[in-house]
């Protein structure tokens, strides 16, 4: 009997222990919830559970059953910026989330040149640590993990930006939090999952890049590496699956260099990418990208302009942006150019005017509209240039200008307003324009604003 007893005991005691609300590592101290939004607050506790919470906001109780798979899930009203409040959790143990603020929360994602931090040796990181203390300012930074199924939890910590923390924190997305925190004057939460040498595939779901012949088959091509993950889906499952539950403002993104290979499919793989992210979080959030940077791939001259071009065209996608960033390098043989403090700032200037709605900010740069031929010359039309494009130095350089016979010559360019004149003693009767179309180029023509014009074709011949 008193076996019997201390078994019953034990058995008891395993079922109450068990019963623990618990919650995944994004709901922790020091995370920063959306603003004026309805967030997600869930975990897992014991089935028929009620789970109490109260928010020191408003006071506010509300509550949510645990279903028979150990879930619950509630929704809470948060209001405008502020903090820091608590949160308070009670089922049959109680839970005190401390120093949450309420804020702006972007997750910054992508391979190596958002992933590169003051640790990767950037001057720009190791000169900002003295003055970088914000408390303001939070990072989940995420760290390297793969799953062949979508998980509910990641292991990772909300810390506050210090010296200490962002030293291995993504810079781009640091640069993009600071002006974003000095121009709305909100806290500011950055989920930083990235992953250098990754391509876009593993960070889309793998049924929807199945559901895609032409992607299947670029995926097929991938070579794989020997420090990151090259199937569909594997990094999404792991390291951003567990995080669609949070409410978010929207995503940057610097990617690409790992996908010039298979620059065809690029754009519908990035709009696959973007629908099934915004479907996983249920809002169309707005979805900030950087074009990847000029850089020298080798003997396939426009390997990376053929990538470029499609990011381009994934503009066509609804509330996208893209930074362009050739001006920005100084090392055409460094994948990883060392100013990522002007790429946070053209990528917190779209968020700032395209989404929060910031008036006086320059944050689309100059892009090709259309061509017209006249008289032996090409008059070039660009969009985004309403008060004219300017050149840095004596005359534009990078443009080429090619006949019926497919050859293509340096081009005489001048500027007029919004528009290129573009011409070539050689070439009598001109069919096409090219700017800034090969790996390296770097153009010297800008909008008055100071954003660097976007490289472009107007054909779209194949390469022989």
């Amino acid at each position: 009997m008193l076996r019997s007893f201390f078994t019953c005991i034990f058995i008891c005691s395993s079922i109450f222990a068990g019963a623990q609300i618990r919650l995944p590592a994004i709901m922790a101290d020091n995370m920063v919830l959306q603003q004026n939004d309805s967030a997600t607050l869930w975990g897992w506790a014991q089935p028929g559970e009620k789970i109490r919470v109260t928010t020191s906001w408003n006071g506010r109780l509300d509550s949510a059953v645990t279903t028979r798979d150990a879930k619950w899930r509630l929704k809470v009203k948060t209001p405008a910026a502020g903090g820091p409040y608590e949160i308070t959790l009670q089922g049959r143990n109680t839970i005190k989330l401390q120093n949450v603020l309420i804020g702006e929360v972007w997750v910054c994602s992508g391979q190596s040149n958002m992933e590169w931090s003051g640790n990767h040796g950037l001057k720009q990181i190791k000169a900002e640590l003295p003055v970088c203390a914000d408390a303001n300012i939070r990072f989940f930074h995420v760290p390297k993990t793969t799953a062949a199924y979508p998980q509910d939890d990641a292991e990772a910590t909300w810390t506050l930006c210090d010296s200490n923390t962002l030293k291995s924190f993504s810079a781009v997305a640091y640069y993009f939090a600071k002006k974003l925190r000095k121009d709305l004057d909100v806290p500011i939460g950055l989920i930083n999952t990235s992953w250098g040498g990754t391509p876009a595939e593993v960070w889309t779901p793998a049924q929807d890049v199945a559901s895609q012949p032409s992607l299947v088959e670029a995926a097929g091509k991938l070579t794989p590496g020997n420090y990151w993950p090259y199937l569909p889906g594997y990094t999404y499952n792991a390291m951003i699956a567990p995080f669609t539950q949070f409410s978010i403002a929207g995503a940057i993104w610097y990617q690409g260099e790992s996908n010039s290979g298979t620059a065809s499919t690029y754009d519908p793989l990035m709009r696959t990418l973007i629908g099934s992210w915004r479907k996983a979080w249920g809002r169309e959030f707005p979805f900030y990208y950087v074009q990847i940077a000029p850089y020298n791939y080798g003997k396939e001259t426009i390997k990376g302009a053929l990538l470029r071009e499609a990011q381009t065209a994934t503009l066509g996608y609804p509330h996208t942006g893209m930074a362009v960033i050739t001006d920005l390098v100084d090392d055409t043989s460094n994948i990883h150019p060392q100013n990522k403090a002007d790429v946070g700032l053209r990528l917190a200037n779209w968020a700032l005017g395209d989404h929060y709605g910031k008036s006086g900010i320059a944050y689309k740069s100059p892009m090709y509209e259309k061509m017209e031929q006249r008289n032996g010359k090409i008059i070039v039309f660009f969009r985004n240039a309403d008060n004219g494009l300017k050149v840095n130095g004596s005359k534009a350089t990078q443009f080429y200008i090619a006949g019926a016979d497919r050859q293509f010559w340096p081009a005489d360019v001048k500027i007029v307003g919004n528009t290129a004149v573009v011409s070539a003693k050689a070439v009598k009767q001109p069919e096409a324009v090219r700017f800034s179309f090969t790996n390296t180029a770097i153009g010297n023509v800008f909008s008055k604003e100071g954003l660097p014009l976007g490289p472009f074709r107007t054909d779209n011949w194949p390469e022989k």
